[in-house]
């Protein structure tokens, strides 16, 4: 058995283009414009390489920003690039037929599966995948971060040697990383790592938290914040209901509210949204005391901040007297 440790490259349309109204028979976050893929045999060598470009078929502009960031123009994809089906054909070729594949992360395996499914090809050969993030964390510092690979790559003291935002190069560093780790065990182990991962905050966490849990299915984002700020915001301590005051949005979904205890004082709340994969809300809740450093510091941004957006009443308008 080998383990393919692979990464890709997707273009995605500019928003309001003729190619971002364009109606697909599949739903897809990107078109996949390259892959590149690194074997990884079953004593943790590294071994021979793969990579090709596609010729996109439904977005065929570039994205000014996909260019910049991975370096591809669209004169190389109209030289190099071949369908999508036929560099699937060559792909799996190369793969074999014992394998695992492995990325670092979740979109990748979606991103290939979206696009197999939009081209009406099986996605049967991709069932056996892991995510190499949750398999790191598990034996290393044992987080629920979701971590950059160039992170990873230090905590290892990997130097890069490879173009970053390349797909090739990105799953050769992947690759050095998955060869340090015992990958048969991570197997074993997935689901529970993932199940850490789920519950986990992404990294969110600061010091002087004091309680921590995760909710599920609400039904969008004001639903989430009106049942933190009410059925769910309970004190930490005798688990009463507080009185929140409103939330403040920070960068990368998160909110945060000065929540009031009658008996236990001031605590300061902070959620994470994100989306699950039915498409409801999960929050992510952390809880800190009003007086720890990271409430403190939190507090001072709140004062500077712009408060969420509520609904407000509308105001009456008076009529004339020729209304009248």
């Amino acid at each position: 058995m080998d383990y393919i440790v692979m990464d890709m490259e997707w273009n995605q349309p500019w928003p309001g283009s003729p190619s971002a109204k364009k109606v697909l028979p599949v739903t897809i976050r990107g078109e996949i414009i390259q892959i590149g893929a690194v074997r990884v045999t079953e004593d943790r060598q590294v071994a021979d390489e793969f990579q090709i470009m596609v010729k996109p078929k439904f977005y065929r502009h570039l994205n000014r920003r996909v260019s910049k960031l991975t370096g591809i123009k669209e004169a190389r994809l109209r030289e190099e690039g071949v369908p999508f089906p036929e560099a699937m054909e060559r792909f799996r070729a190369w793969c074999g037929e014992d394998i695992v594949f492995l990325t670092w992360g979740f979109d990748d395996i979606g991103i290939l599966r979206e696009n197999l499914q939009l081209f009406g090809l099986s996605t049967a050969f991709t069932d056996r995948w892991y995510n190499a993030q949750m398999i790191f964390n598990a034996q290393t510092d044992g987080s629920t971060s979701q971590k950059a690979l160039k992170t990873a790559m230090e905590m290892f003291c990997i130097e890069a040697s490879r173009p970053a935002h390349d797909a090739l190069g990105d799953a050769y560093h992947t690759a050095l990383i998955c060869a340090r780790l015992d990958l048969k065990k991570g197997a074993a182990e997935y689901d529970q790592a993932l199940k850490s991962h789920e519950n986990g905050f992404h990294g969110a966490e600061l010091p002087g938290c004091i309680c921590r849990s995760v909710y599920h299915d609400f039904a969008d984002k004001r639903a989430a914040l009106a049942a933190m700020a009410g059925e769910e915001n309970r004190c930490p301590v005798c688990e009463g209901r507080m009185l929140g005051s409103r939330w403040f949005a920070q960068p990368g979904h998160r909110y945060m509210d000065l929540a009031t205890c009658p008996e236990h004082g001031k605590f300061l709340i902070r959620v994470r949204l994100s989306e699950q994969p039915d498409g409801l809300i999960r929050v992510s809740r952390l809880t800190y005391e009003a007086t720890s450093e990271a409430a403190e510091a939190y507090a001072r941004r709140a004062e500077k901040a712009d408060p969420e957006d509520t609904p407000r009443p509308r105001r009456r308008r008076r009529r004339s007297a020729a209304e009248k």
